[in-house]
């Protein structure tokens, strides 16, 4: 798989930037489907629809509400396109008696993407993301490596042209330029796979985004031709769709885990996903809320103060300003510290 080794390593070289060291360090086995898996001689990719009804940005502007991006609005994918799988890679070894196989769903340092386009799904979009003129940018990937010799699909080619809807659309101006992604400033990467404290600079630019973002994917024309999921497992799950932010605001580790069970967004945990509500928050402009943010400026998680302060200062400096005497000589973490000398310079 020549052609394909070629458009993995081309995609290392230019398709990200970031803080995501992952990449780099797994960069061999991802680069070359063998360095993986050195039996594999055909890789079989699945693409699976999760198109959603209406309009899937609808709950941005709801600003006392939630917005969790549509994937991770019903249950987790991974265990669903694993078993569809494992189901297709059943029957293929029982047209081949002895061969081998491999299912991976995000388990391995896989190039998803680039190995669809060359199967034909789709192509990688300028927001970096695959799209497809049949199902436009709304599907999950999946990948089945065997040692069976398979006759190869034709290639799928590019076909954006001069369309900059998907860069146009990024609330924090996250592509430097068409097909680059820069992670550091991606909404779905801050409020997902990033562990620390969320820069300043993006968190007005979040709103009510607690989870993902989903404008670049919205944006795309070639959703026109996408029909909705009719898979019931792919149904969005009500309680997830729009949550009001005081109900999140008062979960504890308990209430959270309850609430995202069987749900990809309880991977990120209670303090990351607090530090997202608390910014939502601080965007709702919704006074009724503050009693739920100022009951976290004690909180044990310094994610949790430090955005507790910031959202406190955007719904009510003064009040921010009367507690600052009494808590911010309390604080020990350095990082907090930042967030109260900021709150009283912007006062």
């Amino acid at each position: 798989m020549p052609k394909t080794a070629a458009r993995l390593k081309a995609w290392l070289d230019a398709g990200y930037a970031g803080d995501m060291d992952y990449i780099g360090e797994t960069r061999a086995r991802r680069a070359s489907p063998p360095a993986l898996w050195p039996e594999v001689k055909s890789v079989v990719m699945l693409g699976m629809n999760y198109t959603p009804e209406g309009n899937p940005l609808a709950t941005l502007a709801q600003k006392n509400r939630g917005n969790i991006s549509v994937y991770a609005r019903h249950r987790d994918y991974h265990d669903l396109i694993k078993g569809r799988l494992k189901q297709l890679g059943g029957w293929l070894a029982a047209q081949a008696p002895g061969s081998e196989l491999k299912v991976f769903v995000d388990t391995a340092p896989v190039m998803e993407k680039p190995l669809a386009q060359a199967a034909g799904l789709g192509w990688q979009g300028k927001h970096t993301n695959l799209v497809s003129r049949e199902a436009g940018s709304w599907f999950f990937l999946g990948a089945l490596f065997t040692d069976l010799a398979l006759e190869p699909d034709e290639a799928e080619t590019d076909h954006c042209g001069q369309c900059r809807a998907c860069l146009n659309a990024c609330p924090t101006n996250a592509f430097p330029q068409p097909y680059l992604l820069d992670a550091r400033r991606c909404i779905s990467y801050l409020t997902i796979e990033h562990k620390g404290h969320i820069p300043s600079e993006f968190r007005e630019a979040i709103g009510n985004r607690i989870y993902g973002c989903d404008d670049c994917l919205a944006a795309c024309p070639w959703n026109k031709f996408a029909q909705a999921s009719r898979d019931a497992k792919l149904q969005a799950r009500a309680d997830l769709v729009a949550p009001a932010l005081a109900d999140l605001l008062a979960l504890d580790d308990t209430g959270f885990r309850a609430l995202f069970s069987g749900s990809p967004v309880k991977r990120i945990g209670v303090a990351r996903f607090l530090r997202n509500v608390l910014i939502a928050a601080g965007n709702s402009g919704d006074r009724s809320l503050l009693p739920l943010v100022e009951a976290r400026l004690g909180d044990a998680s310094p994610l949790i103060r430090a955005m507790a302060i910031w959202a406190l200062g955007r719904l009510a400096p003064a009040r921010l300003a009367t507690l600052a005497p009494k808590l911010r000589p309390q604080e020990g973490d350095s990082a907090v510290e930042a967030e109260w000398d900021a709150a009283a310079a912007a006062c």
